[in-house]
């Protein structure tokens, strides 16, 4: 069934287009007799109004996207959540995309949301954030803020976590549990916080022990099946080469770790110790409880979609910003055990 046209709510209401425009969009400037009929109209026949056009008309859509890594990672269910928080409280519709960690089906959702003019995007890019797509954004006038990334750029807002930083709390914690053979399981470093992650991590241990290198087991993905794997991995190193203690690039892949180990008997963390990375919901509930270092996942998402409003709004009198927050390390029972 064909959807119903202003021009035939006009001529069932017996009035003119503009009377009825009026009523939808400046009542007060409409008789309140005929403000009526044009509303009996209205209900009668089902009329819905295309609101998409009518913001395209105006030049200011209602509808924000985020684009994320992976939208079965808790920690951007978070992000998304802080974000949509932000963008209701506006009037606007937070619309959600998943690129996988794929940069073609990235680039693919970015024409897309060209196409549909879309009022800004928040996106976590698969790279380093410096494609075409996201240029083409910024020179029809679309904000782009980068979510969990730091932008680098003095033309484009971001918000994200030291990860540094997050990278080297884990390490020194570990090392201060008396821990010197340790591991770093994630990837692929290609994602710029899994690198500045193990950069943190590397530089604590260099710190401590420059003769004691940190075992790196690079994974293709950030997920629990990864974990699982990778601890597998480690399990098949002969036993003196097997690290005691391992800083996991995400909660997934800590979970992932957690279980193997414990199928194959091995005890957490009097044989080898977990530290994990965002402290998703899941890892204090784990059957072993995950210290994690945590990330504020709901600010991040909340900062970023001020960020962007505040850009869409002022335009050129809009200044770039780049908000850094701190990470946390919260400790939990799978490495809160001292070596001897």
């Amino acid at each position: 069934m064909a959807a119903t046209s202003i021009k035939e709510v006009a001529r069932h209401a017996g009035v003119s287009l503009g009377t009825v425009s009026n009523v939808l969009n400046r009542p007060n400037t409409v008789s309140p007799a005929t403000r009526q009929r044009v509303l009996d109209a209205i209900a009668a026949l089902g009329y819905v109004r295309n609101d998409s056009a009518r913001q395209l008309r105006a030049g200011q859509s209602r509808t924000i996207a985020i684009v994320v890594l992976d939208v079965a990672n808790p920690f951007f269910t978070d992000v998304v959540r802080g974000a949509e928080q932000v963008v209701e409280e506006a009037g606007a519709m937070l619309v959600v995309c998943n690129s996988g960690e794929d940069g073609a089906r990235e680039r693919r959702h970015l024409d897309l949301l060209e196409e549909q003019r879309v009022r800004g995007v928040l996106i976590t890019p698969v790279g380093h954030g410096r494609h075409p797509g996201l240029e083409r954004l910024h020179e029809r006038g679309i904000p782009v803020v980068l979510v969990d990334r730091g932008s680098g750029r003095a033309s484009r807002c971001s918000v994200a976590v030291d990860d540094v930083l997050g990278g080297r709390l884990a390490v020194e914690h570990l090392l201060d549990r008396g821990h010197r053979r340790i591991a770093y399981l994630g990837g692929p470093l290609t994602i710029p916080q899994v690198a500045d992650r193990h950069a943190g991590a590397a530089a604590a241990l260099a710190e401590r022990h420059p003769d004691t290198p940190l075992r790196v087991a690079t994974t293709n993905t950030l997920t629990v099946a990864a974990g699982r794997r990778a601890a597998e991995d480690l399990l098949a190193l002969p036993a003196r080469q097997q690290p005691s203690a391992v800083f996991c690039a995400n909660d997934l892949i800590a979970l992932g770790v957690l279980q193997q180990l414990t199928e194959r008997g091995v005890r957490v963390p009097d044989d080898m110790a977990i530290v994990g990375y965002d402290d998703i919901e899941f890892a204090g509930a784990a059957a072993v409880p995950l210290s994690s270092v945590r990330q504020p996942r709901e600010l991040l998402g909340r900062t970023a979609a001020q960020l962007l409003l505040e850009e869409s709004t002022a335009g050129a009198e809009h200044r770039h910003r780049h908000v850094v927050f701190q990470p946390e390390l919260v400790v939990r029972r799978s490495s809160d055990h001292r070596r001897p």
